[in-house]
């Protein structure tokens, strides 16, 4: 039997290698790079790339469906399913969710790479992405604040050449003290319009004339440090007067307030997923075309963050 790996996977694995190094991604627990591979068809179809931030069952189908050879999938830390294969597989069955994934598209001989740690430790990615919402909003609108210093949190300890100063989370420090509520509406513009985010800051005594939480949108900040996903081990040590992160844990919260900080939650993957449409679609498309490759690359119209708000005043 002979079976050739697929050369349009290999452009696109070279490509995101060069965007991202899998050298940046934390390998002390993180499962990054080609996950599934694929083998050579012939095709006249345009080859196609999906990117996506989950693989759940609805985006396989959508790119079995859009025809796509590659899944690049940024996939974020769950307890069970840190990337879509992380620990290590004594069987495939059809009985584990993300298992039958892996038989589908298998069967449809579409691939898989994440890039997951990679892509927020590097400089331009998903933490500076969310850095930049506070200074340079992507949706044109004044920014909240203006940028005086910026710095990774944590440094990745040794990045390939060429890659150096990169690492985990980013502190911005403002040239002048803004109103901490100017921080909250141009993260949650920045992430995709929410109208509701979870805040946790320091209240007012009533005895002091303040009025409680909802005052705390008034007080002023002068500095922010930003981590995607789950931030907490990340930011918790860093002297910043706000934590922007997608989650983290009620008593991570409770010592932040007590420290005086403030933590602004968008959900976990709110907190990375436009950077895909934003960034990842044409650095990628760009690099390829650099390469001599054409094709397409498609973000996911299926994926999405699993949790919702809802009024339950609103419910019938």
């Amino acid at each position: 039997m002979n079976i050739q790996s697929s050369t349009f996977t290999e452009h696109v694995v070279n490509a995101m290698r060069s965007l991202y190094p899998e050298e940046l991604a934390d390998r002390a627990w993180d499962n990054v790079g080609l996950l599934l591979e694929n083998s050579e068809q012939a095709s006249e179809a345009t080859p196609t790339v999906l990117l996506t931030n989950d693989l759940t069952p609805e985006v396989a189908e959508e790119a079995i469906a859009k025809g796509a050879s590659v899944i690049v999938t940024y996939r974020k830390p769950e307890e069970a399913t840190h990337p879509f294969i992380f620990r290590g597989l004594k069987s495939v069955t059809l009985r584990d969710p993300q298992q039958k994934i892996l038989i589908r598209l298998a069967q449809a001989n579409v691939a898989v790479y994440s890039p997951h740690t990679a892509m927020d430790a590097a400089l331009g990615g998903i933490n500076d992405w969310l850095a930049d919402m506070v200074v340079r909003p992507a949706d044109g609108s004044a920014p909240a604040a203006r940028e005086a210093e910026r710095r990774v949190v944590q440094p990745v300890a040794q990045p390939p050449p060429g890659f150096e100063g990169t690492g985990y989370g980013r502190l911005v420090r403002f040239e002048s003290a803004v109103p901490f509520g100017a921080v909250v509406r141009a993260v949650a513009r920045g992430v995709g319009g929410m109208r509701r985010v979870m805040v946790a800051a320091p209240r007012r005594r009533r005895d002091g004339g303040g009025g409680g939480g909802a005052k705390a949108s008034a007080d002023e900040v002068s500095s922010a440090a930003v981590c995607a996903g789950s931030g907490w081990d990340v930011l918790k040590d860093c002297d910043a007067d706000v934590f922007v992160t997608g989650e983290t844990s009620h008593h991570s919260a409770l010592r932040a307030v007590m420290l005086g900080k403030r933590v602004v939650m968008v959900f976990h993957s709110n907190s990375e997923r436009l950077f895909l449409r934003q960034r990842l679609q044409g650095q990628l498309r760009d690099h390829l075309r650099g390469q001599g490759v054409e094709c397409s690359v498609l973000v996911s119209e299926a994926d999405a963050d699993p949790f919702e708000i809802w009024d339950v005043d609103d419910m019938p």
